[in-house]
């Protein structure tokens, strides 16, 4: 048996009716939009009213998308800084490694000068280490007698003297400094030619002028140069600054402090000169040495006549004590 509702509950059309014209009416309102854009306005109106629900609805998801942004860049950042940290240690080790390389160009291009201004040869050489000797003020030089390095050659840089050489192996060489306790060096005084002796301190890093009279014309700040006397050092190379003068009254001699003008302590790279060790014997030495045999000969004639002076004396000598005896024998008097 068919079944329909009663009359009094029937309202409208069917829904398939009701399908037919909202497609229509959709279709309708595409092609009026399309065509002359009459709904545009609506639209706009429409949006503007439901775009707080949209933000409302999509504030989850942008929630979860800034949390996982966030963790996201802080891993990133880390990663970044510890990258940029290595990076600065590597980049800290060769801006110090080009600063030390930058010292040591400029420092041998000031010995370069140096050598060039020197009559006398020289040879570079390096530090390579503190002598033991913790009490003594010395170092070990890459250069030997393999390279022409002799006891007793000094050993500057290109402000002054720094020491001299005290011990040399076949590649390498001991240097005392200039303070060391028991180095001394003849200086005079650049100012007025004052000759004097300067002695080390020691760990102390300064010099003295010992026996210096009290009334010595000395001043602080002179210079003290080479006296080139002693045949080692070169004459006029620097050597130390005046930087402390006492005199007292009751003391024959002054006190004199004097501060070495070379890096002591702050240079690696020296000159050495190739200077003679052995000093040129002065003229009375090498007359008292007999080197021919014109030499011999004239010593054995001087021997020679000082016997005959001799023996012409004793035979003066026995006349006058026995003149009975050199009356009979003019000629034998004295002679037995």
């Amino acid at each position: 048996m068919e079944y329909s509702p009663p009359p009094l509950f029937k309202q409208g059309a069917s829904a398939r009716a009701k399908a037919v014209i909202c497609t229509l009416l959709a279709l309708a309102l595409l092609i009026a939009d399309s065509r002359i854009h009459a709904l545009l306005l609506l639209r706009q109106a429409v949006g503007t009213a439901l775009y707080p629900l949209q933000m409302v609805a999509l504030m989850p998801r942008d929630a979860a998308n800034r949390v996982v942004d966030y963790f996201s860049s802080l891993s990133t950042v880390e990663k970044e800084n510890q990258a940029l940290r290595s990076q600065q240690g590597e980049r800290a080790q060769q801006l110090q490694q080009a600063q030390q390389l930058a010292a040591e160009n400029a420092q041998l291009r000031k010995l370069l000068g140096v050598e060039q201004r020197l009559s006398v040869k020289s040879v570079m050489s390096e530090i390579l280490y503190d002598a033991r000797d913790q009490f003594a003020r010395k170092v070990i030089m890459d250069r030997g007698s393999q390279h022409g390095v002799a006891t007793g050659q000094p050993v500057i840089d290109d402000a002054g003297i720094v020491g001299q050489v005290t011990r040399v192996f076949p590649f390498t060489s001991e240097v005392t400094l200039l303070t060391d306790k028991d180095q001394a060096i003849p200086v005079q005084v650049l100012r007025n030619g004052l000759r004097s002796v300067a002695y080390g301190r020691g760990q102390s890093g300064y010099l003295d002028l010992r026996f210096m009279s009290s009334n010595a014309d000395i001043q602080k700040g002179d210079l003290l140069v080479t006296s080139g006397i002693d045949g080692v050092y070169p004459a006029g190379l620097s050597v130390a600054k005046v930087v402390q003068v006492e005199t007292k009254s009751a003391d024959a001699f002054a006190h004199i402090v004097c501060e070495p003008v070379a890096g002591i302590d702050r240079h690696t790279q020296l000159l050495i000169l190739l200077v003679d060790p052995n000093p040129v014997a002065r003229p009375d030495d090498e007359a008292a040495v007999p080197n021919s045999k014109a030499d011999i000969l004239s010593k054995r004639r001087l021997t020679e006549s000082t016997r005959d002076k001799t023996r012409e004396a004793a035979k003066e000598a026995g006349k006058e004590s026995n003149p009975e005896a050199a009356r009979k024998n003019p000629q034998g008097a004295g002679v037995r």
